[in-house]
């Protein structure tokens, strides 16, 4: 089977689909994977076709409405930013993506893109879509961008919040999908009373979750066609040689605090980077800072913080005392897998959701709102993290059930 794999995003967004691509390669598929520029050489370098998605999310997070999105803490007014932020590339994108799905048998739309079921429509193949969180609606608790600790208002609430989210985001996209299939598609709009997201119901779409059911069970009013099946992770290759001064530093003291936001970026990523290594001074803990996408820059750090730009999470984290972070779910699954807590300093969208999930697991300590973080607050969350046995045993049990599960296999049975 011809699979191509539609996925727009940051390295934490677009790896695991990397590493799902690998492993339906491996298992006698053709893959291909339509992304942006950035991962072209890396998806090549594995044996898989590379079709190009115009943009550049970086571009996007540190122009002026990105950085108000990062800023945002309303749902309906992130859903919005999103939508003003996507619009002048859509047109662009949505091209490009029909011309990736020519000549394939199936295409997977990897979180964002859900217009790969229109595609799929008009070229008469299967479509799954596919979350890195648990996106499909349920009574068990409330969609991920929407505040996670209002799930104590209960199943109708929950439910509701999938209803109203999804509405939100057809309505900014509603306008270029309507063109999309009139122009290119030839196919009729939406009907008045469907959405992208009803049409998938409708349709009996094979959703693929690609998180672990150790984190969040797999909700009991789910239909089976929603795979609950563990993390897809993209682990080093065997030949990965880590930089030698890294590996002297590790060995030179005691198990570092990691600090790293990765695509998080701009003038809010700088401060909270700033009060971030404040804290772990006032700690008196070693660190490692991960600058990543941030582009934080001017910073005066002690020999007992050793900064890089990027390094494999799967090689480091179970190394790590603690992860501070911003509450990716590439990185969030990479922590629960090593098994050591997390500090996360969620920014937006899914990332309140999974340090939510991680306070909630007791593998972090409780969530510290960005109106609330201080040196003071967050020292106090590193301390708790790296000395509450309860939190250590907590999360090394839960690396042990994630490090048993394999979800990459899981969906490779899906296709079998």
């Amino acid at each position: 089977m011809h699979i191509t794999i539609l996925t727009l995003g940051s390295r934490g967004d677009v790896q695991p689909f990397i590493a799902l691509g690998i492993g339906l390669y491996k298992a006698g598929h053709k893959v291909k994977i339509a992304s942006q520029a950035t991962f072209e050489s890396e998806i090549r370098s594995h044996g898989l076709e590379f079709a190009l998605m115009s943009g550049n999310p970086k571009e996007g997070l540190e122009s002026a409405e990105g950085q108000a999105m990062l800023k945002t803490k309303n749902p309906i007014d992130f859903v919005h930013r999103l939508g003003d932020l996507l619009e002048p590339i859509m047109e662009t994108v949505l091209l490009d993506s029909w011309q990736a799905c020519q000549e394939t048998d199936a295409i997977i739309g990897a979180g964002f893109p859900f217009w790969g079921f229109d595609i799929a429509e008009k070229l008469g193949i299967p479509f799954y879509y596919a979350y890195l969180t648990p996106g499909y609606p349920t009574t068990a608790f409330p969609n991920a961008v929407t505040p996670p600790h209002l799930e104590k208002l209960g199943s109708i609430y929950n439910r509701f919040s999938y209803t109203l989210t999804n509405l939100l985001f057809w309505q900014f996209f509603r306008k270029p999908i309507h063109k999309f299939r009139k122009s290119i598609l030839n196919l009729p709009p939406t009907g008045i009373r469907q959405n992208a997201f009803t049409k998938l119901e409708d349709a009996k779409v094979n959703y693929l979750i690609g998180c672990s059911p150790s984190v969040t069970p797999k909700p009991k009013d789910w239909p089976k066609r929603v795979h609950l099946t563990g993390y897809w992770f993209l682990d080093e290759p065997d030949n990965f040689i880590p930089p030698t001064d890294l590996v002297e530093f590790l060995k030179s003291g005691s198990p570092p605090v990691y600090i790293g936001f990765g695509s998080m970026s701009g003038e809010e990523a700088q401060k909270i980077s700033e009060i971030a290594l404040a804290a772990l001074k006032k700690t008196k803990q070693r660190g490692i800072f991960l600058s990543g996408w941030s582009g934080v820059k001017n910073l005066d750090l002690p020999d007992t913080v050793f900064q890089i730009d990027n390094i494999p999470h799967s090689w480091l984290f179970a190394q790590m005392a603690c992860i501070v972070h911003h509450g990716g779910a590439g990185t969030t699954a990479a922590t629960f897998r090593a098994g050591v807590p997390s500090v996360i300093i969620p920014f937006f969208g899914d990332q309140k959701f999974w340090a939510y999930q991680a306070a909630k697991l007791g593998v972090s300590p409780p969530i510290i709102d960005r109106k609330n973080l201080t040196i003071d607050t967050l020292a106090q969350a590193i301390t708790n993290a790296v000395e509450n046995q309860s939190i250590q045993k907590q999360a090394a049990i839960l690396g042990e059930k994630i490090r048993l599960e394999n979800g990459v296999k899981e969906v490779i049975k899906i296709f079998s």
